[in-house]
């Protein structure tokens, strides 16, 4: 049976991710928001595929930041228990992984000029 007792550094975890993910989250949300303007000089069928490529890119960065915000949200409600640390442990891992696989996926998905 696993101890149920109150684990007095629960808050490490949760916390640490949180400082980690947020201003990873702001800066990948800010770098998105400024790649349009990677191709202002960009005409034509360059212009056609970098607008084609940006929406869905767009999604994605979004959908994969709300996903990390999910994920920090479980790891600060998981139960303050020492039977879940290791839960925490995780969650607060997959927080700022889901940063870095969410903004790499925007940028291989764009077709940039």
């Amino acid at each position: 049976m696993r101890d149920i007792t109150r684990d007095p550094r629960g808050w490490i975890a949760p916390l640490t991710a949180t400082l980690v993910t947020v201003p990873a989250g702001f800066v990948a949300l800010l770098f998105g928001s400024l790649t349009p303007m990677a191709c202002d000089a960009c005409n034509g069928a360059a212009a056609d595929r970098f607008d084609a490529s940006f929406g869905p890119a767009w999604t994605v960065l979004w959908v994969g930041l709300l996903i990390a915000l999910m994920v920090l949200v479980a790891g600060w409600t998981t139960p303050w228990q020492v039977r879940n640390a290791s839960r925490r442990l995780a969650l607060a891992l997959t927080a700022p992984a889901t940063v870095l696989v969410t903004f790499v996926a925007f940028m291989a998905l764009v077709d940039w000029p």
